[in-house]
Order: structure tokens, then sequence, then C-alpha cells
């Protein structure tokens, strides 16, 4: 909802949300991860504003030193991805309006 807040309000070009989802044995992981991409999906769509996502779910997760590295890492690569894109959308979006 805050994705949807923020690209309502009309400032933002983009919105980029991320999602860290552990399998906690409860539920399938794979299932949230997918209802909160689907839900960052529906605030772009609702508001017109691209939201993009980055949601990371590793499937046996450690609270380990090495493996907080490693995903606080891959977080650093796939957020500055998600903001090319969100560069990518706004320069393909100016053209197609112009």
């Amino acid at each position: 909802m805050i994705a949807r807040d923020l690209a309502m309000t009309g400032r933002y070009g983009a919105v980029v949300a991320a999602a860290f989802v552990v399998d906690g044995g409860i539920y399938r992981h794979d299932f949230v991860a997918q209802t909160v991409v689907d839900g960052l999906m529906r605030a772009g769509l609702d508001s017109g504003v691209p939201v993009l996502s980055v949601s990371l779910t590793p499937h046996h997760y450690q609270e380990t030193d090495h493996h907080k590295a490693i995903q606080r890492d891959h977080f650093v690569v796939k957020d500055r991805e998600a903001a090319e894109a969100a560069f990518q959308v706004q320069r393909t979006r100016a053209r197609i309006a112009a």
C-alpha cells in the first residue's frame, strides 16, 4: 500500500520496492513472493506510475554472517538494476508521449 500511496502522490516518476521473503515452514515463500509482486504490479497499474520490485526468496536461508553478506550484496546488485530499469521505463514512456 505504501508503494501505491507513493505512486499516487504524483511526485515520483517511478517507485522501487524491495522484498525479502524466506521460507518459514508455515506457508510457501514462493506464493508470498508472487503475491508481493502482484500487489506491486497492481499499484503501478492503478496509479499509472511504474512500480518495480526487487524480491529475493532464498530457499535455504540461514541467519549466518555468510548468508547475510550474500543477500546484502545481491540486494545491492538488484537495486542498481531496478534503478536502471526505472530510468529506462521513464525514457520509453517519454518517447511514447512525444
